[in-house]
């Protein structure tokens, strides 16, 4: 058996051609573009370049983007100073603080410090707090875990009593997946470095979501045959044989999951594009919330 290739580019693109669609609509009928301010700390190559290809799909999107980019050594203060001047700008619906921050700045404190109804990354400790709790609804959930749950919803019929699990338990992906897939319905266990006979308990899934940071680490001989595979791992390995001297690659080792897997999601091409997707639906789900209030 040959897994499916899920193809996360082109899932995303169907959702980024609605958002732009209903950024259309909604300007057409004379409100407000959603906008989106990103928040910079620092010179990290890959942060820049997450920075400019959202900001970049926002522009796409109809979607105004408001780049503040701040050096290093900024404090505490003048961090927490520019977000909540953002907080207070109408024209700004969703603030994105690029993760991680330089290690002397509390992150926590930082996003605790954005408004609970612009957090589009869903990192707001209130909106996380929601997520944990039967009956209560976040107004944000985090991008990539909302990515994550759309491509298994768009896969699979239910995810009701399924056995899921997370390899990975990140503030980011593995605690947010783990209980979204609560909320679905799924039986849900998280494994990290510690689980005794770690293959043994990843072998029972029949949904797997990696999220470890580790590089091919899942073999075929952990994955049940037929499970789903949802691999969010980007890690780059050295490789003679590509131009640029490596490659990117999962959590999983796809050549060989391929193999026994139902479907199974490409690093890159999978999980990636999703994220910013689900990024740019959550500025429009927050422009809206403006225009209720504004109401």
């Amino acid at each position: 058996m040959t897994a499916k290739d899920i193809n996360g580019k082109a899932i995303a693109e169907s959702i980024r051609a609605r958002v732009k669609e209903q950024v259309s609509q909604r300007v057409a009928a004379g409100k407000m573009p959603p906008g989106l301010a990103t928040v910079l700390v620092g010179e990290n190559p890959a942060s820049q370049v997450y920075v400019r290809n959202k900001q970049k799909a926002c522009a796409e999107a109809g979607i105004r983007s408001f780049g503040h980019e701040l050096p290093a050594d900024a404090s505490q203060q003048q961090v927490e100073d520019l977000i909540c001047e953002l907080n207070m700008n109408p024209n700004v619906h969703g603030i994105l603080v690029q993760l991680p921050l330089p290690g002397h700045l509390d992150e926590e404190k930082v996003l605790n410090t954005i408004s609970l109804d612009k957090d589009v990354d869903g990192f707001h400790p209130i909106n996380i707090g929601r997520l944990a709790q039967k009956g209560r609804e976040p107004l944000f959930v985090p991008c990539t875990p909302a990515g994550v749950m759309y491509m298994l919803e768009q896969e699979l019929p239910t995810l009701e009593g399924v056995n899921a699990v997370v390899l990975g338990r990140s503030n980011i992906v593995g605690m947010p997946v783990a209980l979204l897939l609560v909320r679905a319905n799924a039986t849900v266990t998280i494994c990290h470095s510690r689980t005794r006979d770690l293959p043994d308990v990843v072998r029972q899934a029949d949904v797997l979501v990696a999220a470890v940071g580790r590089a091919q680490m899942v073999k075929k001989e952990w994955v049940k045959p037929g499970a789903v595979v949802i691999d969010v791992g980007i890690n780059r390995i050295a490789d003679p044989t590509h131009p640029k001297g490596s490659r990117l690659v999962g959590d999983v080792d796809y050549a060989g999951v391929r193999e026994v897997a139902g479907a199974i999601t490409p690093v890159p091409g999978g999980v990636g594009p999703m994220t910013i997707a689900m990024l740019l639906q959550n500025t429009l789900h927050a422009a809206e919330l403006y225009d209720k209030k504004a109401n």
